[in-house]
């Protein structure tokens, strides 16, 4: 057998020869060849820019409710106008992320609609723009998913607080209807001792009007403040059901953006088997035409050779 020898060295050499022969000089080649070994970073397209934005974005509002959640939950760290501006600010970042990820949104449809134009004319690179608007599609599927997830836990936080100011109403509430049942007896005492000592001292009739007038205003002092505590326990408990009805509501959006994203799949599938059916037709039709054309050509050969056979006996 016949030994190998290795070229290696002499390939180099007559890369340099030739990079030389067109105009290189040694730092130009220098820089090529550490452009192969160490390639520059592909540059971020300003779609994927904006995405990854969204996503610091998200992540920074995942942060601040971890850090502010011991403070919007404890009674005692916090005041309730602490607690309803830290319910603002995270109201205000998920606004700011939901509209960030809308104009994601607009801008894969405006790609969308130019991938259908351009292959409506018929022109050329539309199955790799196809391919980019998916991923796009994807990317804003996880970011909807990502944001889905952080407002579902400052949800919970939230139907926390409320289930706990509805448990600091309810024991007052019951407070406040006992003592309406107690009022009225110790009313009465109170006015028998006071006409008993009207009778020995003061002329009871002013005392009488006074001391009624004073017993009307606490009494509608008293009827005001239940119907107040009833309206804020209503008032809070809808606010529970509103908090569990949202969660439900972006639970149900997000298994449709699921069902969209499932039916945008068999819509890409169907487009790829359309265009390989189109394709399937133009063959189908150009055997058909060559397959006439042969058959043409057979009978006139045919005829032909007839007519010689004819000609010549």
């Amino acid at each position: 057998m016949s030994r190998t020898r290795d070229r290696t060295e002499d390939f180099k050499d007559t890369v340099h020869a030739v990079a030389l022969s067109l105009g290189y000089n040694e730092s130009k080649t220098a820089a090529i060849l550490a452009s192969f070994i160490m390639p520059k970073p592909r540059q971020r397209s300003p779609f994927m820019k904006a995405a990854l934005k969204t996503l610091e974005s998200i992540k920074s509002l995942e942060q601040f409710i971890v850090k502010h959640r011991k403070d919007y939950t404890d009674l005692h760290r916090t005041t309730e106008h602490e607690r309803d501006s830290i319910e603002h600010e995270v109201t205000v970042f998920i606004k700011a992320c939901k509209e960030q990820i809308d104009i994601l949104k607009d801008r894969i449809n405006d790609e969308d609609e130019n991938i259908n134009s351009r292959q409506w004319l018929g022109l050329r690179g539309g199955n790799s723009n196809a391919d980019i608007v998916a991923h796009r599609h994807g990317v804003v599927l996880i970011l909807s998913e990502r944001l889905h997830s952080v407002t579902a836990q400052f949800d919970q936080l939230r139907a926390i607080r409320f289930q706990d100011a509805i448990n600091r109403v309810t024991p007052r509430r019951k407070l406040h209807r006992a003592a309406n049942v107690n009022t009225p007896v110790v009313s009465e005492s109170d006015h028998s001792e006071l006409r008993e000592e009207s009778k020995n001292e003061f002329p009871s009739e002013p005392l009488r009007v006074q001391q009624q007038l004073l017993d009307d205003e606490t009494r509608a002092l008293q009827v005001e403040l239940a119907s107040l505590l009833d309206a804020v326990q209503g008032t809070e408990t809808k606010m529970v059901e509103m908090s569990a009805l949202n969660h439900l509501m972006a639970t149900h959006v997000l298994q449709q953006s699921k069902q969209i994203e499932y039916l945008y799949d068999q819509a890409v599938e169907a487009t790829k088997n359309v265009d390989m059916g189109n394709k399937e037709l133009s063959q189908a039709i150009q055997r058909n035409s060559s397959g006439r054309t042969f058959l043409l050509l057979f009978l006139f050969v045919l005829t032909f050779s007839i007519l010689f056979l004819d000609w010549y006996s």
